[in-house]
């Protein structure tokens, strides 16, 4: 009598507000309103015990530990599907995908039937997931370890035997990344679920059916409503099958399994944005090392080697991203290797330009079949307009040193004719009967007044040899410096010609280079037909 009286105190409590309106309406008459909630206790205890009395029914002699077939070789079956809610990440650098799933298992239990009219028109009971037997469907390549789901849910039963069981779970599965094609690349994730404990001589793992056309569902559902949209990867296929390994026999857990794949897209333009447009623009300006002059050695080695170091910051960045694998190198990678090529090679060539530019008579000689075909056949293909030195064109300097030549006769007529010659020559001069030559001399002088020079030379102070000698000795060497400096110019016009042809060279190799490497990733497509 307590305990129901406790009972009824808590209906009370219970109950909804017009029903307590309606108690105290009735205060006046205790006996109707007590005769009331006893009406509405008793419909409550009713509908608790169908629910209680069904379960008891069908779990009186339930054993959760048994299968549920009617003999010991009957095969029980079990469908699966996976709804995809969410794809959380791909972690490129542990290969790992996570991902926010719905599992809906469904199988047949004959033992828990009954006759809904006997229990309240009762179509379903929800039960403790414990009380219940289960095929006990793990993800088989999770990275974690962690094979169970996130939240066991109640199982809902129905009167026909049919058990279904729809449990959430965030799932941390392996994914082999190909990085081939990085950043322009797909991905081929698989989720292989298989039972831990059952081979195939207990159940029958096989897709659920699809409710309009029969069919196996041979896809991964997503629920439009309930979908995030990942920023980084796109869903392009995402097809499912089963899987029987006929080199294992039914009684192993690996001949059959359920495999739900998901081919991903990556989406380019965050790496497009942060890495490759700033690497191209900085792997650029290692053709613009040329637009410096030939003998700026120096400088051009310091702006290549730069360049050269930028592109190692690239190269450790894409390292931070990708697994550590030696099966493949990623697109990005192999840019910045093609870029750190192309700029030792200019390094390179900036150092023969500038050994070639330095050059000088006294340590090479220039041969005339390397001056006519670098200087002269080279310029032509190129483009490019060169007037190299020569030493037998008639120069100003060249005329002007041509005056010298007085010095130099001056030096036989003070040495070899006496003075009294000198003073005959003077007289005939004076009395008009020195022989007038035919004119003027090859070089432009009067070989008159060229005469006169000489003689005056000869009554100069003894000294005057003293002078040739040095003036002598001086044109010596202004032709030695004439002459080294035409070839010393020479190698430089030589420097500047290889210094166009590396450009040239350089640039549509660079160029075509950088378009044959990203066109790679560009025509990296999905296949349209991922089985096939």
């Amino acid at each position: 009598m307590f305990g129901l009286r406790k009972r009824y105190i808590l209906s009370v409590n219970n109950l909804p507000l017009p029903t307590v309106g309606l108690c105290q309406r009735a205060a006046m008459e205790p006996g109707v309103c007590f005769l009331s909630l006893l009406i509405l206790l008793h419909n409550s205890l009713a509908n608790e015990s169908e629910e209680s009395r069904l379960i008891k029914y069908l779990f009186t002699n339930y054993d959760s530990k048994a299968r549920p077939s009617k003999g010991i070789d009957d095969v029980v079956p079990v469908s699966l599907k996976l709804t995809l809610t969410n794809l959380i990440d791909l972690n490129e650098k542990e290969e790992t995908l996570t991902t926010n799933v719905w599992v809906q298992i469904a199988w047949q239990d004959d033992r828990l039937t009954w006759n809904e009219t006997e229990y309240g028109g009762m179509p379903l009971v929800q039960v403790p997931h414990d009380m219940m037997w289960l095929p006990e469907i793990v993800l088989e390549n999770n990275i974690d370890g962690n094979f169970e789901v996130a939240y066991y849910a109640n199982v809902l039963v129905h009167s026909t035997g049919y058990i279904y069981w729809l449990p959430p779970a965030i799932f941390r599965s392996t994914c082999s990344i190909e990085i081939t094609y990085f950043p322009f690349d797909w991905q081929n994730c698989s989720l292989v679920f298989r039972s831990k404990t059952y081979s195939a001589n207990d159940i029958d793992l096989h897709l659920v059916a699809d409710d309009e056309t029969g069919l196996p569902f041979d896809q991964v559902d997503i629920d439009r409503e309930a979908f995030t949209e990942n920023g980084e990867w796109a869903i392009m296929h995402r097809p499912a099958r089963k899987i029987v390994n006929p080199k294992y026999s039914k009684e192993d857990l690996r001949y059959q399994e359920i495999v739900f794949i998901l081919i991903i897209q990556r989406k380019p333009l965050f790496y497009i944005i942060n890495i490759i447009v700033p690497c191209v623009l900085i792997s650029s300006l290692v053709v613009l090392v040329y637009f410096l002059p030939a003998k700026a050695g120096g400088q051009k080695c310091t702006v290549s080697i730069s360049v050269l170091l930028a592109q190692t910051v690239f190269l450790f960045l894409i390292a931070q991203m990708i697994p550590e694998t030696s099966l493949s190198v990623p697109l990005i990678g192999k840019y910045l290797m093609f870029v750190m090529f192309v700029s030792t090679l200019i390094v390179l060539s900036c150092v023969i330009v500038l050994n070639v530019s330095l050059r000088s008579p006294s340590t090479h000689t220039l041969s005339s079949k390397v001056k006519h075909m670098l200087l002269e056949v080279l310029p032509q293909f190129i483009h490019l307009r060169v007037e190299p030195c020569d030493e037998g064109e008639e120069t100003p300097r060249e005329r002007r040193r041509s005056s010298l030549g007085i010095m130099l006769k001056a030096e036989e007529y003070v040495l070899k004719k006496p003075r009294s010659e000198l003073m005959f020559e003077r007289q005939r001069e004076r009395h008009g009967m020195r022989r007038e030559p035919d004119g003027y001399r090859a070089d432009g002088f009067d070989v008159g007044v060229t005469t006169t020079l000489y003689r005056n030379l000869a009554q100069c102070a003894p000294e005057i040899k003293d002078c040739v000698d040095a003036c002598n000795f001086i044109t010596q060497n202004t032709k030695d410096d004439n002459a080294t400096g035409a070839e010393m110019e020479n190698w430089v016009l030589i420097g500047k010609v290889l210094d166009v042809l590396c450009f040239w060279v350089a640039l549509p190799l660079f160029v075509l280079g950088t378009l044959a490497i990203f066109l790679m990733g560009h025509f990296n497509a999905v296949p349209e037909h991922p089985f096939k």
